[in-house]
């Protein structure tokens, strides 16, 4: 029996009462007082699920779809033209199927690989960029595929408008954890990390074990789920149960990860979630992370502390986290050595 396949109640009422929709609308205004209001609403969420919906938030919906259309194109690509881009140890290019396990993951023993295979964007730096130039450790460039007229350009405007998306989003992010609005502006300076993934799921082959993900925790700052129709995803609530959220015309899916869970010192939810795919169609999902810069150092906000609640964890540079996550998940990091990450704080 599969860990969550019997009990993912995905009704709109399910959902809503789990999930809330959160409209960033006034806070893109400047509002008065929209940013506590906000802070108040996402801290909730934080709190007790770690997923909620977003609305208004400036992204057309025509990028959207134009972009899932780019999606599809890549994946309909044979299998020899996209294994030329294969992922690189900064974790930029094209997954294959099966050759990634949910191995690092405390809320589930992943005995199999994973069903999907998976193209990786990233900032699209040029040759003369100083990271490049450098070999700096997970700031590298993109790839792209030849014979895909206007693909790149296309992929990078969606990229583009979720990175100002989830920069805009960061300051709200800061008072939620208690602190001022800028508390967090120099951990996301100078090109955060930032990844699109582009998922394609086949039908999930169900046997023991199996999944198109296995249940597992982001090990990202936040992540910024676009979907195709074709469900697959369940959240697992602090009941145990697990719940499909529905797809809400107008929103895109939010959930925190493992990093601003360990700046609350755990007072943040970053819940479990996985993938399977039941009949017959193919599903398309758009997953952006958004996180801090890897040489910024993670460290419990000092609002989330005090002398009955010390920090959980040592402030740790976020480019370590990063690479000992893909390093048990990706089966390509085995084949690469492992290069010193400077602090931007040394």
């Amino acid at each position: 029996m599969h860990l969550f396949k019997d009990n993912v109640p995905g009704d709109m009422d399910a959902a809503l009462a789990q999930l809330p929709i959160i409209d960033l609308g006034p806070y893109f205004n400047s509002e008065d007082g929209a940013l506590d209001v906000l802070a108040a609403e996402m801290r909730n969420a934080c709190e007790t699920t770690g997923f909620f919906y977003i609305k208004n938030h400036g992204v057309p919906q025509g990028l959207i779809d134009a972009t899932f259309e780019q999606h599809k194109r890549f994946h309909s690509l044979p299998l020899k033209e996209k294994n030329k881009l294969a992922l690189d140890q900064y974790n930029v290019g094209y997954m294959a199927i099966n050759t990634s396990m949910q191995a690092h993951s405390a809320v589930h023993k992943a005995t199999k690989p994973n069903q999907n295979e998976s193209f990786f964007v990233t900032h699209d730096r040029g040759q003369d960029h100083p990271d490049v130039i450098a070999k700096t450790p997970l700031r590298g460039q993109n790839y792209w595929p030849e014979n895909l007229p206007d693909f790149r350009e296309k992929v990078m405007t969606y990229f583009k408008a979720l990175n100002d998306l989830g920069q805009r989003m960061v300051p709200a992010f800061a008072v939620v954890l208690g602190m001022e609005p800028d508390y967090l502006d120099e951990e996301f300076a100078n090109e955060n990390n930032a990844k699109l993934r582009m998922l394609h799921y086949p039908p999930t082959q169900q046997d023991d074990n199996d999944f198109g993900a296995g249940p597992h925790t982001d090990n990202s700052f936040m992540t910024i789920l676009a979907r195709s129709e074709t469900p697959g995803l369940a959240v697992r609530l602090s009941s145990g149960e697990w719940l499909a959220p529905p797809l809400i015309p107008g929103t895109f899916l939010v959930n925190i990860g493992n990093m601003i869970r360990r700046m609350s010192n755990d007072h943040f939810m970053s819940t479990p979630h996985g993938v399977i795919v039941d009949g017959d169609a193919d599903r398309y999902s758009m997953a952006y992370f958004h996180s801090p810069n890897v040489t910024r150092k993670i460290k419990v906000a000092p609002s989330c502390t005090s002398a009955d609640d010390p920090a959980l964890y040592e402030p740790t540079l976020y480019g370590d986290l990063v690479r000992e996550f893909s390093s048990a998940n990706y089966f390509h990091q085995n084949n690469h050595k492992t290069v010193e990450i400077k602090s931007r704080y040394e």
